[in-house]
């Protein structure tokens, strides 16, 4: 059976077959109710489907085979697939006997064939495009193509750069100064690099960008890297985000995975900077995990997973109503970065120049007001002191609630 399926497959795919669907479960309780395999132009994309989602994944030309030979021989009886001469079907019996036929293709009623992918989209990053830091990435062929491996990074980046567009895209560049971007943690700089192409090449800002990490063998690679690139006005500098200073304020700020409080110093500096955009994705978030005592709520505390991911939840929503406190409209959504293919929680803050709504809650009170109050509650019921929240009352910047 497994020689029929492996000779069945191979047919079709030798076949040049453009589209591949896999359907009838074998099974009641199966993973996917039905799986596409569409062709592209330098690979094939599934498409699993369950009853209410759609995973997608690229697969190799010589990954198909194997691919469909596992699907066909646990999960699926039949496989239905098209080329531009022939039609073709797999079905299997319930004995997992294999039949396979080929057909002449019909004049009408054929799937269309489409090798272009999603990539079609208006992505920021054109293909085509000589862009040095994707190619040095592997994101881009030395021809600008999307490496085939690599689309899935290469959709996360745009991603993130629509993300920064959506709060530039209401303003004008000042053409007074340059507009100052600070990278908190920055690393490889995989995304500095392309931020900073974005920001000068897409949209023609005039930048002075920084980038700032602990680690000096770093750092001297992403100015080397900087140099080679000709991008005379991002530098890189080693140093700790507590202890930075700069008597020129940031318009934006960036710490992607800034650990633990080093994420709350560099909220901090936005904030007394009054930067108007932040983005930032925490990480490694121990600080109130440590801090923890649940007497109303024991349950949190007994199983450490648990505890450690409601702290983690915790400290970024006690950031993001800090924020707001501080005058900033704050997002907390889900983002998967360049490096790591888990999803993560981005925070999004602009700062907002408008006097704060307000809403009845049996007396009037500021939007602002009700999120400082849902910080202390939270704060006194579990006995959390959150370095962000010390920073912001030490230097006066919550005076406003706390001397009320």
């Amino acid at each position: 059976m497994e020689n029929d399926i492996r000779s069945s497959v191979a047919q079709i795919l030798a076949g040049d077959a453009y589209k591949l669907v896999l359907s009838k479960p074998s099974l009641k309780e199966t993973p996917y109710i039905k799986v596409n395999i569409l062709k592209k132009q330098e690979y094939y994309q599934a498409e699993s489907y369950t009853k209410t989602q759609v995973f997608h994944r690229n697969l190799k030309k010589e990954e198909v085979q194997t691919f469909c030979e596992e699907l066909l021989a646990d999960t699926f009886l039949q496989l239905n697939a098209w080329s531009k001469e022939f039609e073709y079907q797999i079905r299997l019996t319930k004995k997992r006997k294999v039949s396979y036929s080929k057909n002449p293709a019909r004049t009408s009623g054929m799937p269309e064939e489409s090798t272009a992918h999603n990539r079609k989209k208006q992505y920021f990053l054109v293909e085509g495009t000589n862009i040095p830091p994707l190619v040095d990435m592997g994101i881009f062929t030395k021809e600008g193509k999307v490496a085939a491996p690599m689309y899935d990074k290469y959709r996360q980046i745009n991603r993130f750069l629509e993300i920064v567009d959506d709060s530039l895209k209401k303003e004008k560049p000042d053409e007074s100064r340059p507009l100052k971007v600070i990278d908190f943690g920055c690393g490889k700089s995989y995304l500095t690099f392309v931020l900073y192409y974005f920001l000068t090449e897409i949209r023609h800002y005039r930048v002075n960008m920084i980038g700032l990490d602990l680690k000096e063998d770093v750092i001297r690679k992403c100015n080397a890297a900087a140099k080679k690139y000709g991008y005379d006005s991002l530098h890189f500098m080693v140093g700790d985000i507590g202890a930075y200073a700069d008597d020129v304020p940031a318009d934006m700020i960036i710490t992607l995975h800034a650990c633990d409080t080093a994420t709350d110093y560099a909220l901090y500096h936005a904030i007394r900077w009054k930067a108007r955009r932040i983005f930032s994705v925490p990480c490694c978030q121990h600080e109130l995990n440590s801090q923890f005592k649940g007497e109303k709520m024991q349950i949190i505390g007994r199983y450490g997973i648990v505890k450690e991911r409601t702290m983690a939840l915790m400290t970024d929503a006690i950031r993001c109503n800090l924020l707001e406190c501080c005058g900033y409209k704050t997002h907390l959504m889900e983002f998967v970065d360049f490096e790591n293919t888990p999803k993560n929680l981005l925070i999004r803050a602009v700062r907002s120049e408008n006097a704060p709504r307000r809403i009845s809650l049996g007396k009037k009170e500021t939007v602002k007001e009700k999120c400082f109050a849902e910080v202390r509650e939270l704060m006194e019921t579990f006995h959390l002191d959150p370095t962000l929240y010390r920073l912001l009352k030490e230097q006066g910047y919550l005076s406003q609630y706390t001397d009320q």
